[in-house]
């Protein structure tokens, strides 16, 4: 072939190489050779090559992580594992550890254990002695059970554990994750299982924003990472930035036989192979010197950017593993140590309401400081006056606390036997505590905020979010230095941050040429990002990631740019479509996605009153421009639900709420937030409340999940 076909493709494999490689040296090898403006260049060469040229684009390639088209039918298929995936026996001591250790020996022949050894003695280059198992000690992920399947070197297929025998097929859903290869550099056929994570940092990133948006918060890690990897939409799954581990190699030679005769070498191939494999484990181990790795670990795990829960232990040889056996579900030749659960108490000094970026009154336990999980701890959120009566907590009250899934402190109750004679109660300010505005609790709410746009502490903290990764992505630019540029009154607004000279950040405290030159350059990156970034980084109230993303579509469809169009400027597209918003109704924004008249009220608020309106603007006047946006495609009114509108409320046990909303989407429905006339079902889970009794009273008709389940299929609920 020859042309500019052929150029074309021989560029197009080339940045897959790159970014294949880009992406293996971050998440694997932790050793980046790019930087992050670099990478993005090379990425969206490659969209754009792609776009005019879509003969070439493949399953593999890594644009392909930002989501592919929602799961048919609002379900995934079934995935027959070829090799079970078994679950794992617990141990909870060192006795029980040991216990183990004679299962395994009684299982392969051997004698008893010897008296015990201290950790590294037992051997010194001559092998262990064949009455002494040996075993690998790898780190317990607390995420969820995955296999991959590779033919010829290519990801075909991703599935959950499931119940052993059958998983889902979440392979769209796996391919956005970057630390999973999408195809390796020998054109191999293989099996590997590992375990889908969320990081710490995501974890409480995500919560964070769902607290400031008054919705409820996902209780651990592990649980917010399993809901994010079977969302029906990808994309959604490709907000929440998930990571993996891999751990078990199913490969066969030419002669039928496995590639590796140990666990501690397949491991090894792994990670040669470009998978993620965790890096803290250790193999050649008797079972005291298990026991000594499993207390190594209990205290400086706390201190890891992922949760792990305890060790898994598993007898190295392969071929001894195949003569134990398995028991049930569970295998004889491997047992998975658990870390007791720490929780210390202390006192509740006082409870004071904080002031975010929507408004939201946070009240918060200052703590008698306290280490728990790796950490000294001296404050808590109790999210919302509800919460704080559901628990009782007051002043003075003796508490029990830990990390919600490591990360994030909780009170987990109040020790009544221990309250002093003088608490009282808390009570919400009937005033902000930072400007003196009245505050307001909608009805039927939980949430109480202050309403002034005006509110030093709401700028301060719009201002953080504005910054942040997830929003601009103003590198440097930290709570300290936001603190010295409003004192200053260097900034007021958003867009006073992009018209920072290089002298004035020089005049900072602690701030050399260097640090002010790294800064505006940060800075200057940060005038030109995608649509949704930039309406994401407002704080629009109720408006998170995906719905930002939704409404970056919606607008680009609506009001599509023209190609000459510049993006920035006066005269600019960003410019024109802020003075489209300052018109739109509450009900208008309904039209977009997943929005509805909560949500659709909280938009047309926000660019309609006066502390707000201007925003856009005053960014379009300090040089900000959107990169072009992509218009939604059409066709998204087909499916099983096209034409209808549900509300989901309450708990279901196999959604989450936006994954229950994402289906909905995805069979061509309307995901509203509250009750109406115009409302066709309501999908009600465990603990349902006034949704509920609304819909009963206009005579909707409710589903239950199962019901939820029928129609999404197509069938009669």
């Amino acid at each position: 072939m020859s042309g500019p076909d052929a150029a074309a493709r021989e560029r197009v494999a080339e940045l897959r190489a790159t970014i294949a490689d880009a992406n293996r040296r971050y998440y694997v090898e932790d050793a980046p050779t790019l930087t992050d403006a670099e990478y993005d260049a090379l990425f969206r060469e490659l969209v754009e090559l792609e776009a005019a040229h879509p003969e070439l684009a493949t399953p593999d390639s890594p644009t392909r992580r930002v989501g592919g088209a929602p799961a048919p039918g609002g379900r995934f298929g079934e995935v027959r594992h070829t090799v079970p995936m078994l679950s794992l026996d617990n141990a909870f001591s060192a006795d029980e550890l040991r216990a183990f250790d004679g299962r395994v020996r009684k299982g392969l022949g051997l004698g008893p254990a010897a008296a015990p050894t201290l950790w590294g003695e037992a051997d010194a280059g001559e092998g262990p002695a064949p009455e002494a198992p040996r075993y690998v000690a790898e780190l317990k992920i607390d995420g969820l059970a995955i296999s991959l399947r590779y033919e010829r070197g290519l990801l075909v297929q991703g599935a959950t554990r499931g119940d052993g025998t059958t998983g889902e097929d979440v392979t769209a859903n796996l391919r956005t994750i970057a630390a999973i290869p999408q195809r390796l550099a020998e054109p191999l056929t293989l099996e590997v299982r590992g375990e889908v994570y969320m990081p710490k940092a995501e974890f409480a990133r995500i919560n964070a924003e769902r607290e400031e948006e008054g919705l409820p918060l996902y209780a651990n890690p592990r649980n917010c990472g399993a809901g994010s990897l079977r969302q029906l939409d990808p994309a959604v799954t490709a907000s929440r930035r998930l990571s993996a581990w891999c751990y078990i190699l199913l490969e066969e030679g030419p002669d039928g036989r496995p590639v590796v005769t140990r666990q501690s070498d397949a491991l090894a191939r792994l990670a040669a192979l470009g998978f993620p494999v965790e890096p803290n484990r250790r193999a050649g181990l008797t079972v005291d010197e298990v026991i000594a790795f499993t207390e190594a670990w209990r205290e400086p795990r706390h201190e890891l950017a992922y949760e792990t829960d305890g060790v898994v232990v598993k007898v190295d040889d392969l071929d001894a593993q195949r003569r134990l056996g398995m028991v049930s579900r569970a295998p004889r030749w491997a047992i998975a140590y658990k870390f007791p659960p720490e929780q210390v108490e202390t006192v509740v000094e006082e409870i004071v309401a904080y002031v975010g970026r929507t408004g939201s009154l946070t009240p918060v336990a200052h703590l008698r400081p306290v280490k728990v999980a790796g950490s000294t701890v001296a404050r808590a959120t109790l999210h919302n006056l509800d919460e704080v009566r559901r628990k009782d907590v007051r002043a003075g009250d003796t508490v029990i606390l830990h990390k919600a899934g490591d990360v994030i402190p909780e009170v987990v109750r109040v020790l009544p036997d221990r309250r002093p004679a003088d608490a009282v109660e808390f009570r919400m300010p009937e005033t902000c505590p930072e400007c003196g505005t009245g505050v307001v609790r909608d009805e039927g709410a939980v949430r109480h905020y202050c309403p002034n746009g005006a509110c030093p502490a709401r700028i301060r903290e719009a201002l953080a979010h504005f910054v942040s990764r997830a929003g601009m992505d103003l590198e440097g630019a930290g709570t300290v230095v936001l603190a010295q540029l409003l004192a200053r009154g260097l900034v007021r607004t958003r867009g006073d941050l992009f018209r920072l000279t290089v002298e004035q950040l020089e005049g900072l405290d602690r701030f050399a040429r260097k640090s002010a030159e790294n800064l505006a350059a940060a800075i200057e990156r940060g005038r030109t990002r995608p649509l949704s970034r930039i309406l994401f980084a407002l704080g629009i109230p109720q408006v998170g990631e995906q719905t930002a993303i939704d409404l970056a579509s919606w607008l680009a469809t609506t009001w599509p740019p023209a190609d000459a169009e510049p993006m920035g400027g006066a005269d600019g597209w960003l410019a024109r479509i802020a003075g489209e918003l300052a018109a739109l109704s509450a009900e208008r924004y309904e039209a977009v996605p997943g929005v509805g008249p909560v949500v659709g009220a909280a938009i047309a608020r926000f660019f309609t009153e006066p502390a707000t309106a201007g925003v856009l603007p005053d960014l379009v006047a300090a040089g900000v421009a959107p990169e072009r946006p992509a218009p939604r495609p059409a066709g998204g009114d087909a499916g099983p639900l096209a034409g209808k509108t549900l509300v989901v409320t309450g708990s279901l046990a196999g959604f989450d709420r936006r994954a229950a909303e994402e289906a909905i989407r995805a069979a061509g429905g309307k995901a509203a937030g509250s009750v109406s006339r115009k409302t066709d079902y309501l999908v009600a889970g465990e603990g349902a409340g006034s949704k509920l009794a609304t819909a009963t009273e206009l005579g909707v008709p409710v589903l239950d999940e199962e019901g939820f389940r029928r129609l999404l299929a197509g069938e009669a609920p």
